[in-house]
């Protein structure tokens, strides 16, 4: 079933109205015909099955037939301080990280990134990005979309992290897996988690000194890997802990 989303106020008295390009998707792409069945997420999480019952030429309108009890979400909110990666990564981790319930990802300048974005560089990458994402959520059925930031630098991601309640960041000299096991067994279903990927290049050591003190340095294991596996694994190691 073909997933859309729509803002809150979109939703009134049984009907859903869908705008934008999902309207050029339903008729010429999907080629959609009224009785058609649809899954709809609004801006706020809730999840309805609906029945397409009007195709017009700038809306599309949809019964709803019922209203999903499950939450898709994780109960934890998830930021990705992702370090900037060379070539079309970034894509890449953005739609798997989506798939994998992050509530939000933020590309960081460090300082051993070798890509180097300007503002108008940097504006058209958070469109094309905040796209995959919204694909992605689609695609697996997310009752949100989750949120592409601006790029920020290394101090701005850090003052940042510390408005989450957790901090983890996974370092290649960091060894042993008896402190991931301890801080990853230990994890309420509530609250935020910050969780910090070095680019190419690893962590700088004074962007590691200076996140001493304010995050959880974990391992990963005795091999290194690379800044688009990294996330991937520290992600799927939560997802085992966090889902309900």
């Amino acid at each position: 079933m073909y997933q859309f989303f729509v803002e809150g106020s979109q939703v009134a008295d049984g009907q859903i109205e869908i705008t934008g390009n999902d309207v050029n998707h339903i008729k010429n792409v999907l080629r959609m015909k009224p009785g058609a069945q649809v899954r709809v997420s609004a801006t706020q999480g809730t999840d309805y099955f609906c029945q397409i019952e009007q195709v017009e030429q700038e809306r599309v309108l949809a019964r709803i037939l019922y209203q999903e009890r499950e939450t898709r979400e994780l109960p934890v909110h998830l930021v990705l301080f992702q370090g900037l990666p060379k070539g079309d990564k970034m894509e890449f981790i953005i739609q798997k990280a989506v798939e994998l319930g992050i509530s939000e990802i933020v590309p960081v300048a460090m300082r051993n990134c070798v890509v180097k974005l300007d503002e108008k560089k940097a504006a058209a990458k958070k469109r094309r990005w905040q796209a995959i994402a919204e694909s992605a959520a689609k695609q697996s059925k997310r009752s949100r979309i989750p949120v592409i930031c601006d790029v920020m630098d290394f101090e701005e991601a850090l003052t940042y992290g510390e408005t989450l309640d957790l901090r983890l960041v996974p370092y290649e000299n960091q060894r042993g897996m008896e402190h991931t096991r301890e801080i990853l067994g230990g994890l309420r279903r509530e609250g935020s988690i910050g969780i910090f990927i070095g680019p190419e290049g690893g962590f700088d050591p004074k962007e590691i000194q200076a996140v001493q003190g304010k995050g959880e340095l974990l391992s990963l294991g005795n091999r290194i890997l690379r800044t688009e596996t990294a996330g991937l694994v520290i992600l799927s190691m939560l997802l085992y802990h966090l889902e309900e």
